[in-house]
């Protein structure tokens, strides 16, 4: 957690004013409470009103200065916090952008999604409600046992041991309750989002082989599972949740007894200790009793704190494994995690130039290769086109990325040439639009100028008309201008398909792969769209001196690609 807050980029200045107002205000409420208490058994006495004339506006004082420093408290954490959220990301996208293609590539939206965005908003909640809390509660809790030692250090002794169970012990549970219920209640809910996925997506499948039925009880088992790790889970945070009022409640009686004693004046009657030798007054009985009381408000959140500086470490330690994966090697040895600065490569330069993309004895994959055993021989001249047809988990977008440069071969060699044969970079070559492409949450127009950041709008409408999204863009309210609210979701399949697809067209690489861009179309319409792809002559999608490599799983579809070089794989080995 410590790395974590040093590489998102939390500085010390932040987190100490914050502390600071923190403490203030919460001296200022236990001062405001001993005042009171003095103030209160004083007045009992009726002295002349000029006898308490400082004590009031004391109280008056503390009271405001308690609800300033509290609010200038909560500016100062949020800023922080906002800060190192904003910079956080900030730092996690150089990581990405500069580190190893093949790792990024690897991951799922999902996980790119939930690490910089729930993640992070879990590490600055975790300094928000964890991290500042837990300072201002243990200054607080040493001043009150100081002040409740000047008065009677049995009672402080007290006080020490019941803030110790407020703000270590019940913390503690929490937080192992917390941990419990992410941990085993998070692997239950993945295998329960398995089962459920498994029964959404091949039911008829399941129930002709009769295997429904032991689908939906193992459903039903890791159900249970997930219910019973999160009422683990809970138990633990109920005793911690309990602690703090039992120790209020201890510290309150102790105290109390402790002032009859005093008051009495009978040393040891009641408790069977020897008394202080602090002459005992009216308002030092009221000190006693009500200065617990304030005491535990800067501990009580304390079980809250501790919840949440456990789902922030968690979320920590996902973060950092990002950027540990995802860090570039430098001079030999990955980034360290308390790195605070990244630098990152810059991006190819694509070379419009045409290109002929070859392989030889080619092995691809991530750790067991792929495809035939003596590797794969390609010779693809400027213009020609492949169609890769295969069941899923052959093998066929690993394919892509090693084609584009993106992740190293197990075996052999993919190299891209010009026409006279000097060799050129596969990643300022070859392009890779990949089956899941993300849709940004901005225009039409800004979703497809991230592949071609200098196109028109004349050569913008035209990719949308070839891929038959010229009438869906003319409707639309404000035409190209038209937001995406929410992205993809904004889309039908097909139409977040067809978009994905203009941005190849848009795209300069002489090198283009493309992972299923027919699929979530009917056939008669992706056989359509696949024949343009692959269309070297009138009404082809892509120009005569491009290369085009596309992967489907749809072999009906892919038959119908005339014109095309079919590559068939079968399931990995």
């Amino acid at each position: 957690m410590i790395a974590a807050l040093r590489f998102l980029g939390l500085g010390r200045r932040p987190v100490v004013i914050s502390v600071l107002f923190g403490v203030a205000g919460a001296l200022s409420a236990l001062g405001l409470a001993a005042l009171s208490a003095w103030l209160i058994t004083r007045a009992w006495q009726m002295p002349p009103i000029l006898y308490l004339s400082v004590a009031i506006t004391s109280v008056r004082a503390l009271g405001i200065s308690r609800a300033l420093f509290r609010y200038l408290e909560r500016l100062a954490t949020h800023d922080a916090a906002l800060n190192m959220m904003a910079t956080a990301r900030t730092r996690i996208y150089r990581v990405l952008a500069g580190g190893s293609p093949a790792y990024s590539v690897s991951l799922r939206q999902s996980q790119l999604l939930a690490r910089t965005a729930d993640d992070v908003d879990d590490i600055g909640n975790a300094l928000i409600r964890g991290l500042i809390p837990m300072a201002v509660g243990a200054v607080t809790s040493v001043a009150a046992v100081l002040i409740m030692g000047m008065v009677s250090w049995r009672a402080a002794l007290v006080l020490a041991v019941c803030l110790l169970v407020s703000g270590v012990l019940a913390p503690w549970l929490a937080a192992r309750g917390s941990s419990l219920a992410l941990d085993d209640s998070a692997r239950a809910r993945e295998d329960v989002a398995a089962e459920t996925t498994a029964l959404l997506w091949h039911a008829p499948e399941l129930a002709v082989a009769g295997r429904r039925r032991a689908v939906l009880d193992s459903l039903a088992a890791a159900d249970r599972r997930a219910a019973a790790a999160t009422d683990r889970g809970t138990a633990w945070q109920v005793w911690g949740t309990s602690a703090t009022p039992l120790a209020l409640a201890v510290s309150v009686v102790a105290a109390a007894l402790i002032a009859v004693d005093l008051a009495t004046g009978v040393h040891g009657s009641l408790l069977g200790v020897s008394s202080e030798s602090t002459r005992f007054t009216p308002m030092l009985f009221g000190v006693l009793v009500l200065l617990p009381l304030s005491s535990f408000e800067s501990t009580g959140p304390l079980t809250e704190a501790g919840i949440a500086w456990e789902r922030g470490r968690q979320a920590a330690r996902r973060v950092m494994a990002l950027v540990d994966g995802a860090a570039p090697s430098r001079s030999g040895s990955r980034l360290r995690s308390t790195d605070v600065f990244v630098e990152t490569t810059a991006d190819p330069v694509i070379d419009p130039a045409p290109a002929a993309l070859a392989a030889e004895g080619l092995q691809w994959g991530w750790e067991t290769p792929l495809g035939p055993e003596r590797g794969l021989d390609l010779a693809l001249a400027p213009g020609e086109r492949l169609v890769v047809v295969g069941p899923s988990g052959c093998g066929k977008s690993t394919l892509l990325l090693t084609l584009a440069g993106l992740l190293d071969p197990l075996g052999g060699t993919v190299t891209a040439t010009h026409d006279d044969g000097a060799p050129v970079p596969l990643r300022s070559a070859s392009c890779y639009f990949a089956e899941e492409a993300h849709l940004f949450s901005t225009s039409v127009r800004e979703n497809l100028l991230v592949a071609r950041g200098d196109a028109a709008d004349a050569q913008v409408r035209a990719a949308l008309g070839d891929v038959g999204l010229g009438d869906w863009v003319d409707a639309l309210p404000d035409g190209l201008d038209t937001d995406l609210t929410g992205g993809g979701s904004a889309l039908s399949g097909g139409q977040r398909r067809r978009l994905l697809l203009a941005r190849a067209l848009l795209h300069p690489a002489p090198i283009v792969l493309l992972d299923e861009p027919a699929e979530h179309l009917d056939e008669l319409d992706a056989q359509a769209i696949l024949e343009r792809i692959c269309a070297r002559g009138d009404g082809a999608l892509f120009g005569p001196e491009r290369v085009v490599v596309v992967v489907t799983h749809q072999h009906a579809v892919a038959a119908g690609a005339a014109g095309a070089r079919l590559l068939a794989l079968d399931v990995a080995r």
